[in-house]
């Protein structure tokens, strides 16, 4: 169980954003990707609280947070990072995947974000991020079939390699028994199965942000673009494209790491000192 304290802020539109803090020290906002919330990101948080006050929100239609509402897309996103470095003062930020992109649009519209450090962003870049999935996993979400709509997804992202080699009749039984048996195991926790249909949202991001790598040479913050080596090629063309465009950028690729690094069920200690260090008060310009 992590311990932590809770806050929210209301956004430009009127919706709340819960988040969940721990630590002290300059503030740092992490934001998750998509089938995740606050509660994936928390052993991070706890690895960097001994350095910064670590802001982990839910994201829109989440957990703590209300919900995506009839407006959503990338620049409600935003405002929802607005209101929460407003309220913690925070001048860093870290995103994973979806989180990541908008990370990227907060960076371009909001120049109190001094560092800001990306794992793995879906940019798309000439078509690079796979698509192709998705309508099927809009009708399996429609009629109500969450663990094959993970499947669905799973495949379509190829982000677990050793789900490529397991047939879909295999996933079809162990999927729905995984969910069933995960849950949400804290009281703030979101059940994985819950979290299946938000993943139509960040889908959403991922279009709406597509072939914008031009647009992020007008950030002036110090970028930093992770990834991991396990990870597909089109998040490594994403990186590509970030790293030609973005004025102040740095690059790491972590050996033998996949595209949950970060997260719980990742390694975030080998994120979190890499992070520490990017983030920390020594560095320039902030």
């Amino acid at each position: 169980m992590h311990g932590y304290r809770k806050g929210t802020v209301e956004s430009a539109d009127g919706t709340v954003i819960g988040y969940r803090e721990i630590g002290e020290g300059p503030a740092v906002i992490l934001l998750h990707g998509g089938m995740l919330a606050a509660q994936h990101m928390m052993t991070l948080a706890e690895i960097l609280a001994d350095t910064f006050t670590v802001c982990v929100p839910d994201r829109r239609g989440r957990g703590l947070s209300g919900p995506h509402g009839e407006r959503f897309g990338v620049e409600r996103e935003t405002e929802d990072v607005a209101a929460l470095a407003a309220t913690t003062g925070a001048a860093r930020i870290f995103g994973l995947s979806s989180g990541a992109l908008v990370a990227l649009r907060a960076a371009l519209h909001l120049p109190g974000l001094t560092r800001v450090a990306l794992y793995e962003p879906p940019l798309s870049s000439g078509g690079s991020t796979p698509l192709g999935w998705t309508n099927r996993y809009e009708r399996e979400i429609a009629a109500g079939k969450r663990g094959a709509a993970m499947i669905t997804a799973l495949k379509g992202l190829r982000v677990e390699p050793s789900l490529a080699r397991i047939p879909r009749s295999v996933l079809g039984v162990l999927i729905p028994l995984a969910l069933r048996a995960q849950g949400g195991a804290g009281v703030d926790d979101v059940a994985v199965d819950d979290l299946i249909p938000t993943l139509h949202y960040d889908i959403q991001i991922v279009r709406e942000t597509a072939e914008t790598a031009a647009e992020y040479a007008k950030v002036d913050a110090p970028v930093l673009l992770m990834g991991g080596s396990k990870s597909p090629d089109y998040l490594r063309t994403a990186l590509d494209a970030l790293e030609t465009t973005l004025p102040h950028a740095e690059r790491v690729t972590l050996a033998r790491m996949g595209h949950d690094g970060p997260t719980d069920d990742g390694s975030p200690a080998r994120v979190g000192a890499i992070l520490r260090d990017f983030f920390g008060p020594s560095a320039s310009r902030g």
